[in-house]
């Protein structure tokens, strides 16, 4: 097991990393960028570094300033949350050229699947049905031929990406025009990489995601799906598990699906394969992320297992000691993602309590809320025997929710949650439309 960890990382996702390090008895390094120097995650760690200005391009992007910190802390194992450096492969590789383990999967495997064309050229091999799409695009006029020859409406996309940035719906020739230049820097901002893809855009359909971890040793647990519908600007704003669209049939042959494909790639770690489910019950193949998800607490209360703990175990070559038939699926969780509509610094902060309800959050009272990062301030999740107790339980855990001083999205939530369309389970990604 290692020794200490260095956490590649900002916010609630830092936070929650470095608990579970306490809890495994290993010691922990954060990163900071000047922007973050009094935020929890550098008070509960037991060493914090400096890695640069408020610009993420400057700090927790710049690989060689985090493995240097790492090697001068002397961490021999780095953990990447989500986002920022998670999904890059040379970043993974010159982590393991330093003599530093990455935690997630090796190398090249994540250069053969960060490309999200060929990780889904990888997944039709291994026999899942598949988006018709494109290879990383050329350029403009590459784009259009292509769009042309799958036919409109597509989906613009980063090959690099994640957390809906660089996605565009295009219904046109027009608008491919109009959105393939901000795409490509909003990929570069976010993921320091602006190659971009064409997929056919499946309308209408449900988000859903299969949660997995696998080991070096061939073992592979498929921990259920989650229902990632309801979304504003491809944002995921809900999270529920299990869905109210998928029965206990296709949820079988779901995860036999997923487990085959994640053999097949030969991909160790946390990962989540993500489909659109259509309006006529068929499963569409998207993107694997290789990765923690923001969403992973849905699934950890669940099925009572920590997933992160189980990212650092896999990284240090434990075997997965747990059979796919002891993976419970019974009752309902559902999280609502609390994000800030405004910086400023927080006054009153009070977080709901009771039997089955989890607030993972970076935010202590006094905190400033910067401009630099994303909105996210805490993912508030609950978990029930049924899905109509999971609702209401949500309910008064909103209600029950504080944060002064920065304007956020709880009584939005609140009224998202209430909606008839989302109680009686028969969402789907139009839902926020008009909203």
């Amino acid at each position: 097991m290692f020794n200490k960890i260095l956490i590649a990382n900002r916010g609630e996702i830092a936070v929650r990393i470095i608990r579970a390090c306490k809890e495994m008895g290993v010691s922990t390094v954060a990163v900071y960028s000047e922007a973050d120097r009094d935020t929890l995650h550098t008070e509960l760690a037991d060493e914090s570094i400096c890695i640069g200005p408020p610009q993420a391009q400057d700090s927790y992007l710049n690989a060689e300033r985090i493995v240097a910190a790492a090697m001068v802390t002397g961490a021999t194992a780095i953990h990447p949350g989500y986002g920022f450096l998670s999904e890059n492969s040379d970043f993974a590789e010159l982590c393991e050229k330093s003599g530093i383990a990455f935690i997630g999967p090796k190398a090249q495997v994540m250069r053969d699947l960060s490309d999200k064309a060929l990780n889904k050229a990888a997944m039709k091999e291994a026999g899942m049905p598949v988006i018709p799409g494109t290879m990383k695009l050329k350029d403009v006029d590459d784009a259009l031929k292509k769009a042309e020859e799958i036919g409109y409406p597509v989906m613009l996309k980063a090959s690099a990406g994640g957390g809906g940035r660089g996605i565009r719906v295009i219904r046109n020739e027009g608008e491919l025009k109009e959105s393939f230049a901000t795409a490509g820097a909003e990929s570069l901002a976010a993921f320091g990489d602006d190659s971009l893809y064409i997929e056919k855009y499946v309308f209408p359909a449900r988000h859903i995601e299969v949660q997995v971890l696998a080991d070096e040793y061939g073992n592979v647990l498929c921990l259920g799906e989650r229902d990632c519908s309801v979304q504003r600007r491809h944002q995921k704003l809900i999270e529920e598990s299990p869905s109210p669209g998928v029965t206990p049939e296709m949820r079988k042959d779901l995860m036999d699906l997923c487990k085959k494909a994640v053999l097949h790639t030969g991909y160790t770690g946390a990962g989540t394969l993500e489909f659109l489910l259509d309006k006529n019950g068929n499963f569409w193949f998207m993107e694997m992320n290789m990765r923690l998800q923001v969403e992973h607490g849905v699934t950890e209360m669940l099925t009572n297992l920590d997933l992160v703990k189980w990212q650092i175990r896999i990284a240090a070559g434990v075997p997965i000691d747990r059979k796919q038939s002891e993976i419970s699926m019974r009752g309902s969780c559902i999280e609502c993602r609390i994000n800030a509509l405004s910086v400023g610094s927080v006054k009153t902060l009070h977080v709901p309590g009771g039997p089955f309800v989890r607030f993972d959050t970076w935010l202590v009272q006094g905190v400033k809320v910067s401009p630099f990062y994303d909105s996210l301030l805490g993912k508030l999740i609950v978990y029930a025997g049924t899905r109509e107790e999971a609702v209401r339980k949500m309910r008064a855990a909103l209600c029950e929710m504080v944060i002064e001083g920065v304007e956020t999205n709880i009584e939005e939530q609140l009224s998202l949650i209430s909606e008839p369309e989302y109680t009686s389970g028969g969402y789907d990604l139009t839902f926020m439309e008009g909203r």
